[in-house]
Formats: C-alpha cells, structure tokens, sequence
C-alpha cells in the first residue's frame, strides 16, 4: 500500500493506493474516527462486483450500513437524483456525522461527492474509485457536480473527502478500452509533470494492460502524486491547475461535436496529438517528443477511428469552452514531455491547419 497525503487549507487527507484495500477499509474508516451509519452510493455494476462484498466487510468492522443507488450514467448524474438520494438519507435518518461513501467510478465520485457537500450542508465525504479514470484522475481534488438540462458539470461545489481508497484489485474488472480511456489521464499526467512516468508507461505499457498489480499501483500512485502537488498549489483551480487541462481545449470541443460519439479518453487523446503538434510548430516541443506521445497513445488503443468531424464546428465548440479567456482559446502546450506552458497566443490560423492534418 502507498499513501499520499494531500495538504491543503480545508484540511489534509490521505489517498491511499494498493491492491486488497476493500477488505481493510472498516479499519480505515475507524481510524478517522467514523462510526455508527454510513451510507453506499455506488451503481448497478459496482454493487453487485464490489459493493455488496464492502458492506460485509463494514458490517463486520461494527458499522450500520445502507446501500443506495446512484446514477448508471452521465445523463442520471442530475438535480433529480441528488433530490432523490437526499430523501433516502433522510429515511434512514442520516446524521451530520453519517459518512457517505462514494463507491465506483467518476459519475458516482460526482454525484456522491456533491450530495455529501450538500446533505445538511455537508457530511463525511470517502471516496472509493473502481475505475482507472476515477482512482489517477476524477476522484481528486474535491471538484463535485451534476448536470442539469444542457449544463454538464455546471452545478458543483469544492468539497474534499476525508479519505480515498484505491483498491487497484478492482481495475481488474474494467474492459480493455476502460483501462485506455483511464490510462489517457495517466499519460497526460507524465506528459506535463513527470517525464519518468511518461517512460514508465512507454516501458510497461503491456504490464498494464495486462493488469499487473505493481504496474497498476505503480502508475496510479504516481499519478495521484501529480495531480495533488498541483491541487495542493491551487485547491480551486483559479491558475496552476490549468495544466491539468492538457488536451482538453480540442478533446471537449471532439465530445460535444461528435454527439459524444468519442468517448471521453480517446477526444483527449486527440487533443493531446493536437497540442502536441502546435507545441512543435510554435517552436516549444521537439519533432521525437510529438512522435513519442502520438506513438504512445496509439499503442494504447486511444487513437482509432473517429467518426468525421467538421472543423469548424470544432473551432466553433472551442469557443463555448470554458477554459476561454478575453474571447481567445487557452491552449496548454509542452516545451518538453514532463513541462508545459499556458497560453492564449494560439493562432486560429494554425489551429485549423493542425486539425486538418491530424482528423
């Protein structure tokens, strides 16, 4: 097991990472001082593979525990849903003590985390991540949300849990293309922070997919260490968590254009060989740099067949982003794999140029 501890000024808390932690968790819970009720809010899928085995364990560990049913999906993860389990909180008379736990991937980190932020104005939050995206990525940094009509992700609140366990023994039920859209956030972490990451992945890229349990903890705990040095620098993404946005210009403007044809992983991997390539031609990132990260996310299965997408529908998406300051795009660039740059001096011109080549 491996334990980053994140240090911010709401208040510290550690993320945990290993393989077997699920088993451990009532003794993690205690350890904070938890007891009594708690609440589950997982999905269809995670309970039966994980959730159902947790509350036995919790049981046993002396806890009384209620399984609730959150969202299957992104288009359940709404106002309606947190309305609902808020009325099941309140039929099992959860408390402001009673912990919620947050058991799946980044839909139910979102949601969960957001009832808990909002349940008589906050209650412990534990977020529990079984997807790869959610353990490297989504479960971090406090970020809660739901959607509501054609606002995704525009209703939220900051709120970090007291504690995150990374139980890589459940990465082991994903599908190949859940590990690769998961593993997108991993290379983009080693892609502006840490170079070594970038070529452990190179180097151990069939580990990985093979599910190998130090390569799995290995990457998930190093990238958990990325994005907390940055959280921990700017807990409310006001300035340096901006990097993190890596690939995101292009790979949002993919989704909303594509009809969300293009999953999530692979758009950000099109926008990271997109950002890649304009990082060349402005004259930051060498010519092997671009080939390498392309190269990497091929082989990673993250670079396919996109369905055909219109320009400048693209660049016109691009515009409604909300990384958009003083009316131009915001680009993240690499000077280097493992060092980037934000700017607002990307030409349109040059963009276009780029996507024609790249779509």
């Amino acid at each position: 097991m491996k334990t980053v501890t994140l240090k911010l000024n709401s208040g510290s808390h550690d993320v945990i990472v290993g393989p077997g932690l699920l088993a451990e968790s009532g003794y993690h819970l205690k350890g904070l001082g938890l007891k009594g009720k708690l609440a589950i809010i997982t999905d269809a899928t995670v309970r039966k593979l994980y959730a159902n085995a947790l509350k036995q364990t919790l049981l046993a560990s002396g806890f009384e525990v209620t399984i609730l049913n959150g969202p299957d999906s992104e288009e359940e993860k709404s106002l309606e849903t947190a309305g609902r389990l808020y009325l099941e909180l309140t039929d099992m008379h959860a408390e402001r003590s009673t912990p919620v736990l947050a058991v799946g991937g980044g839909v139910i980190g979102d949601l969960a985390g957001f009832v808990a932020a909002t349940y008589q104005r906050g209650v412990p939050l534990v977020q529990i991540p079984t997807t790869l995206l959610a353990q490297a990525d989504s479960s971090l940094g406090g970020k809660t949300a739901v959607n509501h009509g054609s606002l995704k992700n525009r209703i939220g609140v900051f709120y970090q849990p007291r504690l995150t366990i990374s139980d890589t023994n459940t990465l082991k039920s994903l599908t190949k293309e859940q590990l690769s859209e998961g593993l997108c956030e991993i290379i983009k972490h080693g892609a502006i922070r840490d170079g070594e990451l970038f070529d452990y992945i190179e180097s151990n890229l069939d580990r990985i997919m093979d599910c190998d349990d130090e390569a799995l903890e290995t990457i998930v705990h190093r990238s958990v260490k990325i994005k907390a040095e940055v959280v921990e620098q700017d807990e409310f993404d006001l300035g340096l968590r901006n990097i993190l946005n890596y690939g995101h210009t292009v790979g949002h403007a993919v989704e909303t254009v594509s009809d969300f044809q293009v999953p999530h992983g692979r758009a950000v991997a099109i926008g990271m060989v997109v950002a890649a390539e304009i990082s060349n031609r402005m004259g930051l990132l060498n010519k092997n740099d671009v080939a390498r990260i392309e190269e990497l996310l091929t082989q990673a299965g993250l670079l396919g067949k996109v369905p055909k997408i219109e320009r400048d529908r693209l660049i016109e998406a691009m515009h409604h982003d909300k990384k958009i300051v003083g009316g131009k795009i915001r680009f993240v660039l690499l000077k280097t794999i493992g060092e980037v740059t934000v700017t607002d001096d990307v030409s349109l011109d040059l963009v276009e140029k780029v996507l024609s080549e790249k779509l």
